[in-house]
C-alpha cells in the first residue's frame, strides 16, 4: 500500500493543483521539459503549458506521465477532477451533434467567435491551432468543423437564427486575408433566405448571456433542447424549465440586437476596416 500523501498548503482548486503536482513531480525526478518531451514523445511545449495551467492535456498524455513518474492512479484521478468528468461532456457533445442533424430549426448566440456552422476553413484552422492540435489531427478537426456547414447548405436546410456579439466581429485573426474571408462569408450567409443574422452591439449593454454561448434545437417531436458551452465544458440541457429560462434570456437579448438588414450593414462596415490583399 503506497504511503499516505501528507497534507500540504498547495491549491485545493483541481486545475491549479494538477499543474502544481506536475511541476513538483518533474522537479523531484530532475527532468527538464526538453528531456520529458524526448522520453515521452510529445513536444516539450505541451508539458510547459500543462504545468502553467494553460491546458490539462489529453488522457493519453496524463497516462504516459503517470507511468513515467510511477504515480499509479492518483495522477489520472486528479486530472479527471481537473477536467470535470470528460466522458460525460464528450458524450453530451456527441448527442448534441446528432440532434443538430435532425433539428427542425436552430437558434445560436455567439459571444466571442463565429459559430462552427458559419466558420471558414481559415478561421477554424487558426482557432483550433491555439490549442494543442497540429499536423494531421489539426487537418481532421478543420475538415470536420467545415463539414458542419453542409447542414445549412442543403436544399432542405432548417431555419437558422444567430446572434453575434460585436466582440465576434472585433476579434480578428492574425492573417488579415483569412479574416476578410470570414467576414465576407458572414455577409453572404446573412443574405440566405433561411439564415437570420443579428449583431448585438456593445452599446446594448449587459444582458443575461454575456459569458455563455448557447444553442437551441427544435426537434421533430416538438421539444426544444439547449446546449451551453465555454472553453472548458459544454452541457446539453433537456429539462423544460431550464430551457425556457435560457430562451427568455435569448429573446430579451434579441430585442437589443440590430435588425438583420442593419446587422449585414454592420458586417460590411467592418470589412472596410480590413486591408485588402496586396496585388501582385
Amino acid at each position: 500500500m503506497p504511503p499516505r500523501r501528507v497534507v500540504t498548503g498547495r491549491s485545493k482548486e483541481p486545475r491549479k493543483r494538477f499543474a502544481e503536482e506536475l511541476r513538483l513531480l518533474r522537479a523531484q525526478k530532475g527532468d527538464s521539459l526538453r528531456k520529458l518531451g524526448e522520453v515521452l514523445g510529445w513536444d516539450a511545449s505541451l508539458f510547459g503549458k500543462m504545468e502553467s495551467g494553460k491546458t490539462i492535456g489529453s488522457p493519453e498524455v496524463v497516462e504516459a506521465l503517470a507511468q513515467h513518474y510511477g504515480t499509479e492512479e492518483w495522477l489520472l484521478t486528479l486530472w479527471e477532477l481537473a477536467v470535470g468528468d470528460p466522458t460525460q461532456f464528450l458524450e453530451q457533445h456527441r448527442r448534441y451533434m446528432a440532434l443538430e442533424q435532425e433539428a427542425m430549426s436552430l437558434w445560436h448566440y455567439a459571444p466571442s467567435a463565429p459559430p462552427g456552422l458559419l466558420q471558414t476553413a481559415g478561421y477554424a484552422r487558426e482557432a483550433l491551432a491555439t490549442g494543442d492540435l497540429q499536423g494531421r489531427e489539426l487537418d481532421q478537426q478543420v475538415e470536420a468543423r467545415i463539414g458542419r456547414r453542409k447542414l445549412l447548405e442543403r436544399d432542405d436546410a432548417p431555419p437558422f437564427r444567430v446572434i453575434l456579439s460585436e466582440a465576434v466581429l472585433r476579434t480578428r485573426l492574425r492573417d488579415p486575408q483569412k479574416w476578410r474571408e470570414q467576414l465576407e462569408y458572414l455577409a453572404e450567409a446573412a443574405e440566405r433566405p433561411k439564415i437570420t443574422l443579428h449583431v448585438l452591439p456593445f452599446s446594448a449593454g449587459p444582458h443575461g448571456l454575456m459569458n455563455t454561448a448557447v444553442k437551441f434545437l427544435r426537434l421533430l417531436d416538438g421539444r426544444t433542447v439547449a446546449y451551453t458551452e465555454n472553453d472548458d465544458r459544454g452541457e446539453l440541457i433537456e429539462e423544460n424549465g431550464r430551457v425556457e429560462g435560457l430562451q427568455r434570456r435569448y429573446d430579451a437579448m434579441r430585442d437589443l440586437a440590430l435588425s438583420p438588414a442593419e446587422s449585414r450593414k454592420f458586417i460590411v462596415r467592418m470589412l472596410e476596416e480590413v486591408p485588402c490583399e496586396p496585388s501582385t
